[in-house]
């Protein structure tokens, strides 16, 4: 089971309505759980005032179905890797259920590059053709979420199970790098540590991914910085930062503003988790006083 598990703003901040929202992840099987970052549910219920539900970028990408939708071509469709945030007015009833995949095993169930897609929506019957309408019949004729989830993941381990190329092992040993720094090494250190050029490395990632390696492991420290905060409540916002690599408070703001599009105090209601005792290290001090 690996240890990075991407964070959505609904799990950090209370909804607006939460009698007309709700919003759900479930983890995969053990069998999948390298492969699925976790499946959500996303419901609305109102009618007149729209809900704002902002999604930020997590290194994943998803299969994405609407529940409500008229027609099995446009039940199902999948979003490429985000690099910014987007907010999504929700004006009218909704329910969504997604397969959220971690990027470097995509490709399995894709059966297509994910430099591919956009991050803009693509039909997923434009991709599978008539499986992708077998796949939509029996995932909106479930009966609930649990059933809903039992038939995904028969049908993902039916895509394991077939011949296919195996994912390439320079980038999923690349990636495993990635989560395990937090997302804070540098090109040249990424590249040494796979015994290949900076070049080459830039190349894997931008052709695999469509996204160079720099942008991805922002992703993955700010995500991580997002993790760490919501496991732990009682962790100080300055220790849990400096442990993720920012070591100055705009080091900080910047990610925040480009990747979920409002500043740590908006997010977390007391960003330096004041109620809290600590001993404050040099390091913390040093990045209190650089916001001066």
């Amino acid at each position: 089971m690996r240890r990075y598990r991407p964070v959505q703003p609904p799990t950090l901040q209370q909804p607006d309505w939460p009698d007309r929202y709700h919003y759900h992840e479930y983890l995969p099987s053990e069998r999948l759980a390298n492969y699925v970052a976790c499946y959500w549910t996303s419901q609305f219920h109102g009618q007149s005032t729209p809900h704002l539900h902002r999604v930020i970028p997590d290194g994943c990408v998803d299969i994405i179905f609407d529940l409500q939708a008229g027609a099995f071509a446009s039940a199902a469709f999948v979003t490429g890797l985000m690099t910014s945030y987007e907010v999504m007015p929700l004006a009218g009833p909704q329910s969504m259920f997604g397969i959220r995949f971690f990027v470097e095993e995509a490709d399995r169930f894709f059966r297509f590059p994910v430099a591919e897609v956009s991050a803009a929506h693509v039909f997923l019957q434009d991709l599978w053709g008539m499986e992708a309408l077998w796949a939509m019949e029996r995932i909106l004729e479930a009966a609930n979420t649990a059933e809903r989830i039992a038939r995904v993941e028969q049908m993902l381990m039916q895509c394991l199970n077939r011949d296919r190329p195996p994912t390439n092992s320079l980038l999923l040993t690349s990636m495993q790098y990635m989560y395990e720094q937090r997302g804070t090494l540098s090109i040249a250190a990424l590249a040494d540590k796979v015994a290949y050029s900076e070049r080459n490395v830039r190349r894997l990632f931008q052709q695999a991914f469509g996204v160079g390696p720099k942008e991805l492991m922002r992703i993955i420290q700010f995500q991580s910085l997002l993790q760490m905060l919501s496991r732990n409540q009682a962790l100080p916002f300055v220790e849990a930062a400096l442990q993720c690599g920012y070591y100055d408070q705009s080091h900080v703001i910047k990610s925040f503003r480009a990747f979920y599009g409002e500043p740590p105090s908006g997010v977390f209601a007391q960003p330096q988790r004041t109620g809290v005792q600590v001993q404050q290290s040099p390091e913390a001090v040093r990045f209190l006083q650089s916001g001066n």
